[in-house]
């Protein structure tokens, strides 16, 4: 054993200090450890999603994600707190543990998983396209052709159609889906297209739903990467979600009404390694 000089060991004391410091700050933002470690879950949820989620007048959230978030925490044995979260800021939350989850129409792509984890997924919607109800041309994705397609920031949907497809739209840019909807109506866009629960909740006696899925988009349960204990854990919360029957109740009070076909079998999970 090498005995430390004086220098030596304050350079020590110092060095473990600093770690120590570190290891405390990252424990204090929830990054780098599990969710399971922490009482009080934050979730990131949609603020402007009917039938998904809301934010209400009083300021509390309400949907089917909400409903799904808070039986997960149940689950988890934790208390939950909802926050408002845009498509553009889930993987930035996630990150830098602003967000302890994040459900929030929150598709898994490769791409995403490079940045962040995903449990489940929870439910496997299906895009298609919204149009107004007087429209007569567009009977499915490749009647886009030369119309003008809503882009909503963060959003993945239009490259299914404009880069995947090759279909030539007009892509108009807008920061959510009520803005998209706004312009639909204003006749500023021609279609809107995203997944099927989303165009649910804003078909009206005014814009129709073409009802011509074209993809599958697994909704899944945003985690920190790394984090397999919270991911598995979150896992087994989503399969007892559907063997107690509380998606198939969860789905019907939500989109029952909507005409789509909604599924309540468990979905494949993508596994958390």
């Amino acid at each position: 054993m090498v005995a430390l000089t004086g220098r030596g060991r304050s350079r020590r004391v110092t060095a473990l200090a600093l770690l120590g410091a570190v290891a405390l700050l990252s424990t204090a933002c929830g990054v780098g450890s599990s969710v399971l470690d922490r009482d009080l879950l934050v979730i990131g949820v949609k603020p402007d999603q009917p039938g998904l989620g809301m934010k209400q007048a009083e300021g509390e959230f309400a949907g089917f994600d909400v409903d799904v978030a808070t039986y997960i925490a149940g689950k988890l044995g934790k208390n939950a707190r909802f926050v408002a979260t845009p498509s553009s800021e889930r993987e930035k939350v996630l990150m830098d543990g602003s967000v302890d989850l994040v459900v929030a129409t929150y598709s898994i792509t490769p791409e995403r998983k490079t940045k962040v984890a995903f449990g489940g997924p929870y439910y496997v919607a299906h895009q298609d396209t919204l149009v107004r109800a007087s429209e007569s041309a567009v009977a499915g994705v490749r009647d886009l052709k030369g119309r003008k397609l809503c882009q909503v920031t963060g959003s993945n949907s239009w490259r299914r159609v404009k880069e995947e497809r090759k279909i030539a739209v007009e892509l108009v840019q807008a920061a959510s889906y009520s803005e998209c909807l706004a312009d639909l109506k204003a006749g500023k866009v021609d279609a809107v297209s995203t997944d099927d629960l989303i165009l649910a909740g804003f078909a009206t006696a005014d814009l129709k739903i073409v009802n011509a899925p074209f993809t599958d988009e697994r909704y899944g349960v945003g985690i920190q990467a790394g984090d397999l204990d919270g991911c598995e854990a979150v896992n087994k919360a989503i399969t007892e979600m559907y063997l107690d029957g509380t998606a198939k109740k969860l789905l019907q009070k939500w989109f029952g009404k909507s005409g789509l076909a909604l599924t309540f079998t468990v979905p494949q999970f993508e596994g958390c390694g």
